[in-house]
């Protein structure tokens, strides 16, 4: 990616190969709305996970998903909140979700609290879902966890569960549907879930038109054919002022915590 890539747009969170179809069709009536306020956007969504922080920080983007603690951490001074898609994730606000914690389906141990101790497998050290919601869910409950396998998705962490590699793993609310929807997730069982937190939020770069953007979005979600809506889990977007992510709890980073022990 470098600055020849202007405008940069990206939907790079639930983007699976089962719904390529559905979230171009997403992205084409995003574009359009775009176009209609002269707001220029690329043909298609930029598709590039390795790069996923170079997007977010990139004086071109249009319109990206990150995840909260990448937001609280490093971007909420280099980027403008458009809003936050709402999933309609069990248990939660709109606009709000939580991780789903799983473990290996044999394991004996029932519940979340007789996990003192155990191996965390996470997707990336800066992950709200994946790393800070159960490390927090965790102190709350009166127990620690450890840093296991760092994975680098979600799907590879449920998948280090099952394989016995580690004890526990935290998923996305959505992801987690999502993996049930389309693979086979019968290795492992559900043990519990954290608290709801602010969901992962739609940005652009800094001194981009925000409401624009987001009155484009709401409008393209709006014109979503139904059975696309129902495909992708989307019911609308809404506005979570940065405040409310900033507020989330930091937990200590896998190193430190290795280095504790």
């Amino acid at each position: 990616m470098n600055d020849s890539d202007f405008p940069l747009a990206s939907l790079p969170m639930y983007d699976r190969p089962e719904l390529r179809a559905e979230t171009d069709r997403y992205w084409s009536l995003i574009r359009a709305a775009l176009m209609e306020r002269g707001i220029a956007a690329p043909a298609a969504l930029y598709r590039d996970d390795r790069a996923l922080m170079a997007q977010w920080e990139s004086a071109d983007l249009i319109l990206s998903q990150t995840c909260g603690f990448p937001y609280r951490a490093r971007l909420h001074d280099k980027v403008a909140l458009v809003g936050t898609p709402d999933f309609g994730n069990d248990g939660c606000a709109p606009g709000f979700y939580r991780s789903i914690l799983i473990a290996r389906a044999d394991d004996p141990r029932g519940s979340f609290a007789a996990f003192d101790g155990a191996a965390l497998a996470y997707n990336d050290g800066m992950s709200q879902s994946g790393w800070a919601a159960p490390l927090s869910h965790a102190a709350l409950s009166g127990i620690r966890l450890r840093p296991g396998v760092e994975t680098g998705s979600h799907r590879a962490s449920a998948r280090a569960v099952a394989e016995g590699r580690a004890e526990l793993a935290a998923i996305d609310a959505l992801t987690w549907a999502l993996l049930c929807e389309f693979e086979d997730m019968s290795g492992v069982k559900v043990i519990g879930a954290t608290d709801p937190t602010p969901a992962l939020p739609y940005i652009t770069a800094k001194g981009r038109n925000a409401a624009a953007i987001r009155d484009a979005v709401a409008e393209a979600i709006a014109a979503l054919a139904p059975q696309d809506r129902t495909r992708l889990r989307l019911r609308g977007l809404v506005e979570i002022p940065a405040s409310a992510y900033l507020a989330v709890p930091t937990p200590p980073s896998p190193e430190q915590i290795a280095q504790e022990n």
